[in-house]
């Protein structure tokens, strides 16, 4: 296993020709993450899930998301960026969509695809044939869980969509915090460093 620190270092130091998604796939499959080296990461609010920045540059960017019991994100898309997850602490799972339909007015149409579950020995990555998806930490395992996010390249905002609106919009997105260090004190106050608004933060 190896430490958040180093598992971040790892990663600066594949050249930028070679941040593929195979490639990057490789190196989170081998290097497992020691859990106990997230501790100043982990902020759970009972709200939301929430997005805490760990490292960022112009290639990448690692967040650390932390979802408390039952949590879930809407559906949502990487604006053609590619995603690769890994779960160090818990297990969550992913439900694809396929689009079937949309337009420049804001409709679209979804078809739920293929799904499947992430933990500590099963990292994953977002296929670019389908790159819109919902992650959640479903209720009957009885814990919480944190995931790992490397995106290249880093970006601010992405679409979500409504299955029962048939619709999609754009939001932007947040950090809960920065560097080990919540961007708000509400945040600090009810943080839990130990692992145990409906939009993509």
């Amino acid at each position: 296993m190896v430490s958040l620190d180093q598992f971040v270092e790892g990663l600066c130091r594949i050249p930028e020709r070679e941040f593929t998604l195979p490639g990057v796939a490789r190196y989170i499959q081998d290097s497992p993450l020691e859990p106990a080296s997230l501790g100043r990461y982990l902020f759970y609010q009972p709200t939301h899930y929430t997005r805490n920045l760990v490292y960022k540059c112009d290639l990448f960017e690692v967040i650390a998301v932390c979802w408390d019991l039952g949590q879930g994100s809407p559906i949502h898309n990487h604006q053609g960026q590619n995603c690769w997850m890994a779960v160090p602490i818990g297990r969550l799972g992913v439900q694809n969509y396929e689009l079937l339909a949309s337009d420049d007015g804001g409709y679209c149409e979804l078809r739920a695809s293929g799904r499947f579950e992430m933990d500590p020995a099963h990292p994953s990555f977002v296929n670019r044939e389908e790159p819109i998806h919902a992650v959640f930490n479903a209720p009957a395992p009885g814990e919480r869980a944190t995931s790992l996010h490397v995106y290249s390249r880093p970006y601010d905002r992405c679409l979500v969509y409504s299955l029962e609106k048939k619709s999609c919009s754009e939001v932007p997105l947040f950090y809960d915090s920065e560097y080990g260090r919540p961007t708000s004190p509400t945040l600090g106050a009810v943080s839990d460093p130990h692992p145990g608004p409906a939009v993509p933060r």
